[in-house]
């Protein structure tokens, strides 16, 4: 899909595939090699976004023999489509924190998180690192009064906990509010400028990268030996799976305890200058700006709308929608990026960061950062160096993937489950269209002879038949008018429009249905 622009007005066209982030397009790609051939290691790292990146530079500042398997290329996936905010404001999180985990705990999250941004700024100054960082105050706004109570209560709750903050009337943005918070000395950042120069003083140290080489497998109990699709074979003291969602089938039911949500964001340029800072609202639906700075001139990111993966239609209706929103604040000139993004999300709101198991203490996960991506990847990578190195990080009880679940993760694992079991049960029981009509960059869920498949018409007139039954645990995908993929609603798994994964945590490509071959 992408934006063009006739008579001073805004049009989305389907039929085309949505282009790069303005994060990939600015920065060169990479090439690093594929592994060939088996080798050991002391700690092997799954994934190459921030998390897999950054864990991977501060382990061999170590000294351990590490290595990040990436299935596509580095930086690619949630990374290269984030917001790039490092900051502590995590919307309404800390009086939320008080009630379920208490106040040293809560304290703790405070602490990690603004350890994470201190790091970040850190590393840039200490490898003189290009990135555009700066710090910036960030707001948390709400332009419902019935929101002012939630938002004095949570600068309340702030003070107690450490965190300087300040309760304000209104925000530099042109936007009429009833009230706000503002974080000082926060920052924003560009994601791939910094990890692209993380990931080169990590090879300077001796570490490797592999590109396209996707692991299917891990055995084990420790050491582990990590499988290829090449079938390559990694041994490893110690395996972290930073793939944003955990694709082993892990103890501890974790299809359960985590889901997927979309959220969709436009690059605007405008007339008018901003004015700074980093803003994001409480109500729904979910805004969020920041400034962006580019080589030509300073443009605005906005950043909002949000689903479960594989729910909804229409879904270029919340580009729509941002567009509106940024039509009535400032004088647009131009939408020259739209992208989305996919964030997991834990039942309690707390990313898993740890051990899976207590019994395979030695496999570690990082997952479930919500909307908080760039801090949380950091939290991250300094818990689990502290973790394999020391032995023990003063954050692992917050973030410990097995940590008993509190009344509101409970309820919610009752509701997402039910979920699952609606959408696995529900999808079987519609088989498809039997007749219909399709225009170009249209697609629809057809009965095919019996079989349910997904039919999409490209631009030249071609069908693209895949089965629509996802191979990750059997549940029926949804099409995605927005993004042209064919989405799962119980995990997460994205595929394109003939099959092969976009995202996780699938590892096999759909089936395809040819007509000549249906009796």
């Amino acid at each position: 899909m992408r934006i063009h622009q006739e008579e001073g007005k805004y049009y989305l066209e389907r039929n085309f595939p949505t282009p790069a982030s303005l994060w990939i397009d600015s920065t060169p790609s990479t090439s690093y090699p594929s592994l060939v051939g088996d080798t050991n290691v002391d700690v092997a790292i799954i994934g190459g976004g921030m998390t897999g990146i950054t864990t991977a530079y501060l382990l061999a500042q170590g000294g351990l023999k590490t290595v990040v398997l990436e299935a596509e290329r580095i930086l690619l996936g949630t990374t290269g489509h984030t917001t790039g905010k490092l900051t502590v404001q995590h919307n309404l999180i800390y009086d939320y924190l008080l009630k379920q985990i208490g106040e040293e705990n809560s304290k703790l999250y405070a602490e990690a998180n603004r350890a994470a941004i201190e790091f970040v700024a850190e590393t840039i100054r200490r490898e003189d690192i290009q990135c555009d960082f700066s710090r910036q105050s960030a707001y948390l706004y709400t332009q419902k009064r019935r929101h002012i109570k939630a938002l004095e209560k949570e600068f309340e709750v702030a003070c107690k906990l450490g965190i300087q903050a300040y309760l304000v009337e209104d925000i530099p943005l042109d936007l009429p509010v009833k009230g706000a918070l503002r974080f000082d000395n926060q920052a924003q950042f560009h994601p791939r400028k910094y990890l692209l120069a993380l990931a080169e003083r990590f090879i300077a140290q001796g570490g490797n990268i592999y590109e396209q080489t996707k692991v299917v497998d891990i055995r084990g109990k420790g050491p582990f030996i990590v499988h290829t699709e090449s079938g390559a074979k990694i041994k490893a003291d110690y395996v972290i799976m930073a793939c944003h969602y955990p694709f082993h089938i892990l103890p501890g039911f974790y299809v359960a305890k985590i889901y997927q949500e979309r959220e969709y964001a436009i690059v605007v340029k405008a007339k008018e200058k901003f004015p700074g800072g980093m803003y994001v609202n409480v109500e729904d639906p979910p805004r969020s700006l920041r400034g962006l700075p580019t080589p030509e001139e300073d443009r605005i990111l906005i950043v909002g709308e949000r689903h479960r993966t594989g729910t909804g239609k229409n879904l270029t209706e919340h580009y729509k929608n941002l567009m509106k929103f940024a039509q009535g604040l400032f004088t647009v000139e131009d939408f020259p990026f739209h992208w989305s993004t996919q964030d997991c999300s834990t039942l309690d709101d707390i990313p898993y960061i740890g051990p899976v198991s207590k019994d395979k203490p030695n496999l570690l996960m990082a997952t479930g950062y919500r909307k908080w991506g760039m801090t949380h990847s950091t939290v991250a990578a300094l818990l689990l160096r502290d973790g394999i190195l020391e032995g023990k990080s003063p954050w692992e009880e917050v973030y410990s993937p097995s940590r008993e679940g509190n009344l509101k993760s409970k309820t919610r694992f009752v509701f997402n489950t039910g979920d699952l079991v609606y959408h696995f049960v529900g999808g079987k029981l519609k088989k498809g269209e039997k007749e219909y009509s399709l225009s170009p960059g249209e697609a629809v869920i057809a009965n095919i002879k019996g079989r349910r498949g997904g039919i999409y018409k490209d631009r030249e007139g071609k069908l693209h038949i895949v089965d629509t039954t996802c191979t990750h645990l059997g549940c029926e995908l949804q099409w995605n008018d927005g993004e042209l993929s064919w989405d799962c609603p119980c995990h997460g798994s994205r595929y394109d429009i003939d099959g092969n994964p976009l995202h996780g945590p699938t590892l096999k490509p759909l089936k395809k249905i040819r007509l000549d071959k249906l009796e």
